[in-house]
């Protein structure tokens, strides 16, 4: 079992990278908010989670344990495998995922491909209780605005892509302060927003 990779990044296509480990590539797959994190020829860690079948080896790569083990989590219910369970972390970060179950809101995981209302349902029938650590309060900002449970991961992705990091935090509170529905946002939708929030100006860099 591959549990992590330290490596050097060779290969970016999409949500799809190839991590070199002691002259080994490694194909992982990722969301395509951390793909867009990682540059050619940098070093890179990944958790990863290994899903042998019968004809296919898949390595699934996270940037943290909390979305790893929401990941195993998501692959636990009937329905859902790897890439509809990689698919809900495109879309939702992990604290949105447990918010989204706790709050019963089977709508947030119907947006996702792949997931219909049987399965969204059965997520939050499946998961109810299990999701807890990974909660998160909204927390309100020195904006006055609420913090969105992605920002600390777009900021990250923002400074990854070049941006300097006080440009990049201050797009991101712009954002969440003003982009209608927001709130729904996952990670990647938020990231897209802030990179528009950016780029007509091309401060930052």
């Amino acid at each position: 079992m591959i549990a992590s990779l330290r490596g050097t990044c060779i290969d970016i296509a999409g949500s799809d990278v190839v991590v070199e480990v002691g002259g080994v590539g490694y194909a992982v797959t990722v969301t395509p908010a951390h793909a867009l994190t990682m540059r050619h020829g940098a070093e890179v860690f990944l958790r990863t989670a290994m899903i042998v079948r019968e004809d296919e080896h898949l390595l699934f790569g996270f940037e943290s344990t909390d979305a790893l083990q929401v990941f195993d989590l998501l692959r636990s219910v009937s329905g859902v495998g790897p890439k509809s369970a990689m698919g809900v972390l495109a879309h939702m970060a992990p604290a949105q995922v447990a918010n989204a179950v706790a709050n019963d809101d089977d709508a947030a995981f119907r947006k996702v491909s792949g997931i219909g209302p049987k399965t969204a349902k059965l997520i939050i029938v499946a998961l109810a209780g299990k999701l807890a650590a990974f909660e998160q309060a909204p927390a309100v900002a020195a904006t006055g605005t609420a913090a969105h449970p992605a920002a600390v991961d777009v900021v990250a992705a923002l400074v990854g892509l070049g941006w300097r990091e006080d440009a990049a935090q201050r797009a991101v509170d712009d954002t969440v302060a003003n982009e209608p529905g927001v709130a729904a946002m996952g990670t990647q939708a938020l990231l897209r927003a802030a990179l528009g929030a950016l780029r007509p100006a091309g401060a930052g860099r």
